[in-house]
């Protein structure tokens, strides 16, 4: 018996230098992982520190650009190399790439996001997907938004549509992977207090969408982390295929 799903374990986790990434590494690694693979994107240093950090349990860095599609392809054909028996994929790389409303939006932005967002959860879950389902288990998570819900803040409605696809195709891969013994599942969370937003939301947004929010403050990466280990343990054994919201209430205003 593996009661939390991760004792023993190789996951990989995509973004985490640092976030909800990192946050999700030191989680699994607590938790009992045997190895973890953590790519990071252009904070080596922070992908650095964790593995060291990390010490209990094996790591492995690869370092790619998953916003492109030499950079998503070199990624896949490490990762097979490394770890092409994992039996967790968190797929947490996302970002906005550049806040840009209608006007100023260009084809090669749109498809840095969607690619980054988007492309890169469905064709990293492919390349693991047959050695889970040759062991007949294994565990998808993949990182959704509130913006999949509300159509993003200024300048994100690429973004938004971005995350809302990966709800979406959390629902069809779970349909797709259940019968294998496969679980696949998604989390949404609002608006987190961490790197992301330091890059890309300014003090006054954050501070509106924490007066908005019915909790009165903003979440955390270990609080979405929690509930990514939830998703991982037996006791969340008959969900598949959802998209649990983590937003303090703000999805309800």
């Amino acid at each position: 018996m593996n009661p939390n799903g991760i004792a023993g374990k190789t996951a990989v986790i995509t973004g985490a230098s640092r976030g909800i990434g990192a946050a999700t590494a030191r989680m699994l690694a607590a938790a009992g992982a045997a190895r973890l693979v953590l790519h990071y994107s252009s904070y080596q240093q922070g992908a650095a520190e964790l593995a060291v950090e990390l010490a209990n349990c094996q790591v492995d860095l690869i370092g790619a650009d998953l916003s492109t599609d030499a950079g998503l392809t070199g990624f896949i054909n490490q990762l097979k190399a490394t770890a092409p028996d994992a039996d967790i994929l968190i797929n947490n790389a996302g970002h906005l790439v550049h806040r840009a409303k209608m006007p100023e939006f260009t084809f090669d932005l749109y498809d840095r996001v969607m690619t980054l967002n988007t492309k890169s959860v469905y064709f990293i879950t492919q390349a693991l997907a047959p050695a889970m389902i040759a062991k007949g288990s294994g565990h998808v998570i993949n990182l959704s938004s509130i913006a999949a819900r509300n159509g993003g803040g200024p300048g994100a409605t690429i973004y938004a549509a971005s995350k809302a696809a990966v709800s979406c195709i959390t629902k069809g891969l779970a349909k797709e992977l259940a019968p294998a013994g496969i679980r696949v599942n998604a989390v949404s969370p609002g608006t987190v207090d961490n790197y992301f937003h330091e890059k890309y939301s300014t003090q006054q947004m954050l501070d509106t969408a924490k007066s908005l929010t019915p909790a009165g403050r903003l979440q955390n990466n270990e609080e979405i982390a929690s509930v990514i280990a939830f998703l991982l343990s037996d006791a969340a054994s008959g969900i598949h295929g959802q998209t649990i919201e983590i937003n303090g209430g703000m999805y309800m205003v």
